[in-house]
C-alpha cells in the first residue's frame, strides 16, 4: 500500500517539476554574444605613431565603451607586406568577427576578392571603395572615406604664414590618388596665403621606411626648406628624427604632422608646428558602433571632411600663433560654406593657381 502512495506521489510532482524547468528556460534571459570587431593593419604596423595606430585607437575605444575584450573580442592583424592581407582578412572571417576592417587604399584588391567571397560577412574599408567587377559598390562593405586635401589646405595656411625661408616642403609614402589628396590640398593652402612661396614635393614609394622618409627630409631641408608636411605613415617618422637632429644641432626646422595629434613625436626638441588630424579613430568607432546596433551601413560611402570633423587641424597649437590660427578658421569657414573648393589632383590645383592670379 505504502509503495502505491509514494508511486502515486511520484507520478504527480513529476509533471510539476517539468513545468518548473520549462518554466524557467523560458523566462530566464539569453544572454546576448558580444559584438566582434577586428581590423588587418596597413603596412606599417599598428604602433607607425601614425594613421594605423589612430585607426586601432579607435577600436580600443569602442572596446573599452562596450565592455570588450581587446584580443578577442577586438584584434587586429599586421601586415607587413601586400601578401598579408589576404590571410590575415581570411583568418577572421574564419574566426567569425561580425566586421572585419581593412585599413589603407593598399588592402582594397584583397579586401574586394575577400568580400566577393564571403557575401554575409560584413567588411569595412577605409580610405578607399570596394566595388564589383561591374564597378559596383559590395553589398557587404562600409567604404570610410575623407577630404584630406580640406585638414591639409589648413596646415598648407599655417607652413604658408610659418615658413622664414619661403620655402616648404612634402614628403609622401606612395605617389598615389589618396596621398596626392594631402598634398594638393597642402600647396593650395600655402599658395592661398604665400603666393611667392617655392613647394617642393617627394614620394619615398613607402609607408614603411623612415630611413628613406630621412633621407627626403634631409635633401629638403638642405634645399632651404624649413616646414616639411610628411604624409608617409611610419615613413614620416624618418623626417622627425631629421628635423629632431638638425634643431639640436642649432638650426630650428619644423615638421607638420599627419593623421593623429603628433606633438609628442616632435618632443624633446619641440619639431612639430602642428598636425592634420584625419579623425580615421572616430570613422571605425562610428561603423563599429553602428554594426553594434544593427545599422552596419553595408554597401554605403561614408565621407569625412571639416563639416563631419573628420579632418582638422590638431588641438595642440602652441607653436601657432595666434593671428596665423585666425586665419585657418576664416579659411576653414570658407571650405565648409563651399566658397572654396580645394583641389585633389595636379590638374585641380593648376586650376586653382590660375584663379589666385586673376
Amino acid at each position: 500500500m505504502i509503495k502505491k502512495i509514494v508511486i502515486l506521489l511520484a507520478s504527480l510532482l513529476l509533471p510539476v517539476a517539468l513545468l518548473a524547468g520549462c518554466g524557467n528556460s523560458s523566462t530566464a534571459p539569453q544572454k546576448k554574444a558580444p559584438i566582434k570587431v577586428a581590423m588587418v593593419t596597413g603596412i606599417g604596423g599598428v604602433n607607425d605613431k601614425s594613421f594605423n595606430q589612430s585607426c586601432w585607437e579607435g577600436l580600443t575605444r569602442f572596446a573599452k565603451d562596450n565592455n570588450l575584450k581587446t584580443k578577442t573580442d577586438v584584434k587586429y592583424l599586421e601586415s607587413t607586406q601586400d601578401s598579408d592581407f589576404t590571410p590575415n582578412l581570411n583568418q577572421l572571417v574564419m574566426q567569425h568577427y561580425n566586421v572585419v576592417i581593412g585599413i589603407g587604399f593598399q588592402i582594397q584588391p584583397d579586401l574586394q576578392k575577400v568580400a566577393e567571397q564571403h557575401p554575409k560577412q560584413n567588411f569595412a574599408l577605409v580610405d578607399s571603395v570596394a566595388v564589383d567587377k561591374n564597378n559596383k559598390l559590395l553589398k557587404n562593405v562600409a567604404n570610410l572615406t575623407f577630404k584630406e586635401q580640406q585638414g591639409s589646405f589648413l596646415v598648407g595656411v599655417v607652413a604658408g604664414l610659418t615658413t622664414k625661408t619661403n620655402k616648404v616642403g612634402f614628403v609622401g609614402g606612395m605617389n598615389s590618388a589618396l596621398i596626392k589628396k594631402f598634398e594638393n590640398g597642402f600647396k593650395a593652402g600655402v599658395k592661398a596665403v604665400n603666393p611667392k612661396a617655392t613647394i617642393y614635393a617627394q614620394y619615398a614609394g613607402a609607408f614603411n621606411a623612415p630611413d628613406k622618409g630621412r633621407s627626403i627630409a634631409s635633401t629638403l631641408y638642405t634645399e632651404g626648406a624649413d616646414i616639411i608636411y610628411a604624409a608617409a605613415g611610419d615613413t614620416g617618422n624618418g623626417v622627425f628624427t631629421e628635423a629632431k637632429n638638425r634643431t639640436k644641432n642649432g638650426k630650428k626646422v619644423w615638421v607638420i604632422g599627419v593623421d593623429r595629434d603628433q606633438y609628442a613625436q616632435g618632443l624633446p626638441q619641440n619639431v612639430t608646428l602642428t598636425s592634420m588630424v584625419k579623425r580615421v579613430d572616430q570613422a571605425i568607432y562610428d561603423v563599429s558602433t553602428k554594426a553594434k546596433n544593427g545599422k552596419f551601413p553595408a554597401g554605403k560611402v561614408l565621407e569625412y571632411g571639416l563639416a563631419e570633423k573628420g579632418v582638422d587641424i590638431a588641438p595642440t597649437t602652441k607653436n601657432v600663433k595666434p593671428a596665423v590660427l585666425k586665419q585657418v578658421q576664416a579659411f576653414k569657414k570658407k571650405i565648409i560654406d563651399g566658397s572654396i573648393v580645394v583641389p585633389t589632383t595636379d590638374k585641380a590645383y593648376a586650376k586653382y593657381l590660375s584663379t589666385l592670379k586673376k
